[in-house]
């Protein structure tokens, strides 16, 4: 395809000029990809980090990129997520280098590694990182990264799009479309436009010829956070919202109103706190007009909120009942997004109970532990536990977050049965469970082969 387009390039410019300008063209054009590549794959990595999940190990394989001398690298956070080990291979470096994982950011998809130092080592390469809101859709980019273990593979492509919303209550990226291939293990590696700076971390893959990247701007400001905190400090309103499409403005009789309508209120929000009510539409937020008609124009209005200062006062206008009203909400930290697991040695996992958890799986209660994972045969699985059930109580004493369920496994003696007294929807189940009685007990664990990022 990209051999394609340069011919229609060649063809256009031998139309337009002298068969020789042409020519020089498409050679400074060539000879500037080759340049790039030269000056930044040597800080390209290939990362392999070691996940342990709901009793199964994998190797995830991915991409990254040095961004600091001493050996700090950029990459994505699906690539590390439950990582238990993480390796890093440096081109021109013998060996592989253990890596710390810094922090990571499920929200941006990006995390920070640290390598761990070796005697005699040299300062390791760094690209320039450039200014991602200066790229223009239509734009030359190039993808590095090690697709299906190909290490150093470079991809031509343009700027497809820019400000992609991926529909994700989650995911707080404006992403970049490019056409450059980002396949499995290519996450984590940079977009670089043919001045050689990255302008952005590339993500996922969707189908042929659409891929997206984090702008490097976003990607900035999370790694000084990251190398600072350890965290991510996000302004939180406590509401969900769906679009105002005209159908529903129309229904309304508000043809004119743009806006998003609130669906839900979390309880000691700050939403609930102004005095936020399911079908209230949002107008403004502060000095700037709200305006979704589709599910992806959503994410502005989350991304707007979310790099708000924590503890500032906001100013909304809200339409309800066809009359405008004007409320503040004092913003406050996001609660957790990656919710606390615990994997445990009978078969089963438990989650914290996050505010998404809660509202996802449309809970009655806010205390207890979920049951997120059961492995068949275990005997947690014997038991006749389920994905789904929440504990509320182990060993006659009550489990209200994850730290009491801990501390309650460790002291129930080893071999002797326990008790689990849990919630499935309204009906309570009380589940004895009895070391041994699982079939898989002397079965070794399936080793799964590596898989991409």
């Amino acid at each position: 395809m990209k051999r394609v387009l340069l011919a229609a390039l060649g063809g256009a410019l031998l139309a337009g000029a002298g068969a020789a300008t042409a020519s020089d063209a498409l050679d400074q054009l060539q000879q500037r990809i080759i340049e790039v590549n030269r000056q930044v794959s040597p800080s390209v990595v290939h990362i392999e980090a070691a996940i342990r999940a709901n009793n199964r190990g994998k190797i995830v394989t991915g991409s990254g990129f040095l961004t600091d001398p001493a050996g700090v690298v950029l990459t994505n956070w699906h690539v590390v997520d439950r990582a238990r080990k993480v390796s890093v291979i440096v081109p021109g470096r013998t060996g592989r280098y253990l890596a710390e994982v810094v922090g990571s950011d499920k929200q941006t998809d990006l995390a920070v590694l640290r390598l761990e130092p070796r005697d005699g080592d040299e300062p390791f390469p760094v690209p320039i990182l450039g200014d991602s809101d200066t790229l223009s859709v239509g734009e030359w980019v190039l993808a590095i990264g090690n697709p299906y273990g190909l290490e150093g593979t470079v991809s031509l492509g343009i700027v497809s799009g820019k400000g992609r919303d991926l529909k994700s209550s989650q995911i707080l990226n404006a992403f970049i479309q490019t056409d450059a291939m980002i396949d499995q293990g290519s996450s984590g590696g940079p977009l670089l436009n043919l001045r050689g700076e990255v302008v952005g971390v590339n993500s996922r893959g969707q189908g042929r010829g659409i891929g997206f990247t984090i702008p490097i701007n976003t990607a900035k400001r999370v790694t000084s956070d990251l190398l600072g905190e350890g965290r991510i400090a996000r302004a939180y309103l406590g509401v969900t919202i769906q679009p105002l499409d005209r159908e529903l403005a129309a229904y309304w009789n508000i043809p004119d109103t743009h806006g998003a309508v609130v669906g839900s209120v979390s309880r000691g929000s700050p939403a609930e706190a102004a005095g936020l009510a399911v079908g209230d539409i949002i107008t403004r937020l502060d000095d700037q007009a709200v305006k979704a008609e589709k599910d992806e124009d959503l994410g502005r209005f989350q991304r707007k909120v979310a790099r708000m200062p924590v503890g500032q006062s906001v100013e909304l206008e809200l339409l309800r009942g066809g009359k405008s009203r004007v409320v503040l909400a004092e913003l406050s930290r996001q609660p957790k997004v990656v919710p606390d697991e615990e994997e445990t040695d009978f078969g089963f996992t438990v989650q914290e109970l996050t505010e998404e958890l809660y509202r996802r799986n449309r809970l009655d209660r806010r205390d207890g532990v979920l049951v997120s994972f059961v492995e068949r045969g275990s005997e947690a699985a014997e038991a006749a536990m389920a994905k789904g059930d929440m504990i509320v109580e182990l060993q006659g004493r009550p489990i209200r977050r994850i730290e009491d369920f801990r501390l309650v496994l460790d002291e129930v003696p080893k071999g002797q049965p326990f008790l689990v007294r849990a919630l499935r929807g309204h009906d309570t189940r009380f589940m004895l469970i009895s070391p041994g009685d699982g079939d898989l007990q002397a079965s070794p664990e399936p080793q799964a082969p590596p898989s991409g990022s």
